[in-house]
């Protein structure tokens, strides 16, 4: 039969032959039942876990974290969830944190929170509205506003320094191993085949990320350009104690010190840290992170 829908002899098929076509291609009448009773369904996106959504009496902010963690408020171990878990402590919003993952989110990614008011509600607001959020709670200033150069360094954080704290934490073996396999993987699951899968994703996951903008990957290039945004927010910083000469931290410094903590923190457990030889060498960026520490 040719693309026109005619057999060989040029002629169009006939009834009949279309006839034994559907019998060809019919279901089975005993299956076909099987299938009956369990019809395909669309599915809606995820609901809230239901911890989160029963008995709440004040905000909730879904992390990254341990139950232990959530309990004493320590900081998240993933930048994205720390620097909105900073953030609101920094604007003065009261919180409670729950450990949580990006298969928990309705929106697919963390964090999330669910606020206390009103009452009835369950609609999360996503970290992309976390600002205005919180700004319509407390009536803060929009750093955004306030300088023009936020932007410009904040692709330092979003681009420059993510790309180098990815390498030190999904691709470098020994990192991997001993901390986002104890953070990510391990808790996820205890099935071994689950757990092995689930490293192998991470770490492609992080290499797709960084090959989006080089053909390949060049450590010392990693840490050459996390090397020259560390340079750069310090002297942004100057001898000011918050960014932008703000009298309390803001946004900027909540996105700072997202990864300054971490990179500094040894309880993560880093077995091979360039990260933090680069940091230390910036003495002021390293007070900031120990004034902000005070706030949890």
């Amino acid at each position: 039969m040719t693309l026109e829908g005619r057999d060989t002899s040029g002629q169009a098929p006939g009834n009949g032959t279309i006839s034994r076509a559907r019998d060809y291609f019919a279901v089975p009448a005993p299956i076909k039942r099987i299938f009956d009773q369990f019809p395909l369904v669309t599915y809606s996106p995820n609901d809230l876990p239901q911890r989160g959504a029963s008995n709440r009496t004040g905000n909730r902010l879904f992390v990254f974290t341990d139950a232990a963690g959530a309990k004493s408020h320590k900081p998240s171990f993933n930048p994205q969830c720390l620097k909105w878990q900073a953030y609101l402590r920094f604007v003065g919003i009261d919180f409670d944190i729950v450990p949580s993952n990006n298969h928990a989110s309705p929106t697919g990614a963390l964090p999330f929170l669910l606020p206390a008011l009103p009452v009835n509600s369950n609609a999360p607001i996503p970290s992309s509205k976390l600002q205005k959020w919180a700004i319509e709670q407390v009536h803060c200033e929009e750093e955004q506003q306030l300088n023009l150069r936020f932007e410009v360094y904040a692709s330092l954080l979003d681009h420059r320094i993510r790309n180098a704290w990815l390498y030190t934490l999904y691709l470098d073996n020994e990192n991997f191993s001993a901390v986002a396999r104890r953070l990510y993987v391990d808790p996820s699951t205890r099935n071994s085949l689950v757990r092995a899968t689930l490293a192998v994703q991470l770490q492609q996951a992080a290499r797709d990320e960084l090959l989006k903008t080089s053909q390949y990957i060049d450590v010392s290039a990693l840490e050459a350009e996390a090397d020259d945004a560390f340079e750069a927010l310090s002297t942004l910083l100057g001898s000011n104690e918050h960014f932008f000469e703000r009298s309390s931290p803001g946004l900027f410094d909540a996105s700072v010190f997202a990864y300054t903590h971490l990179i500094l923190d040894k309880g993560m457990g880093w077995k091979r840290n360039r990260l933090a030889e680069l940091l230390q060498k910036h003495e002021n960026l390293v007070q900031h992170r120990e004034r902000l520490l005070k706030y949890f």
